[in-house]
């Protein structure tokens, strides 16, 4: 029961961004800075089921994956129809990284590094939880695969716990307290 208090939490996250989306306060999340003649991301819908970009925006849990996901040009993918399932870290997820590591990811030079990784993250189908069945595999959009382990309610992916699931217009976002890295090739 505890993931459900979880997802609860995180509708409710979800629903007072979704009602606060018109108001222009100044403390409101912004879209990623993108072309606004072009991409997914921009399309302004303040009536309809939010999408994964927007889910994450809309987090204060998310900034970091959101910056990450700006500097991997990343977002208009993401925003697309998909279906897409999300499994996105926390920002205390990125903060057990080792230290400088997601400022070095963040240059740049690095951003096919962490593009790879953010696909990483990312599976092309529409998974609730109660899909994820113990020692499941999936493809990653990266590429590689990541295991599912279930033991009662908890669910974690390549031992990164889902915390919380929040449905999107285009798939369905697992935040998770860790972030999952693709196997060195």
């Amino acid at each position: 029961m505890r993931l459900q208090s979880f997802s609860s939490l995180a509708l409710a996250t979800l629903v007072s961004f979704a009602c606060s989306a018109g108001g222009g306060d100044a403390g409101e999340a912004e879209l990623p800075a993108v072309d606004a003649s072009i991409g997914q991301a921009n399309v302004q819908d303040n009536e309809s089921q939010p999408d994964i970009v927007k889910i994450a925006v809309g987090s204060a849990d998310h900034t970091t994956l959101v910056t990450a996901l700006k500097s991997a040009n990343l977002v208009n993918s993401l925003a697309n129809a998909g279906p897409f399932t999300v499994f996105a870290p926390t920002n205390a997820a990125f903060d057990k990284l080792p230290k400088g590591t997601v400022e070095d990811l963040l240059k740049p030079a690095n951003a096919d590094k962490l593009r790879n990784i953010l696909q990483h993250h990312v599976t092309t189908s529409v998974f609730a939880v109660a899909d994820l069945t113990d020692g499941m595999t999936l493809s990653m959009a990266d590429g590689n695969s990541v295991t599912i382990s279930k033991s009662g309610e908890e669910v974690t992916i390549d031992g990164a716990k889902i915390v919380a699931s929040v449905r999107g217009s285009n798939g369905m976002v697992h935040v998770v307290d860790g972030v999952i890295l693709p196997a060195a090739k």
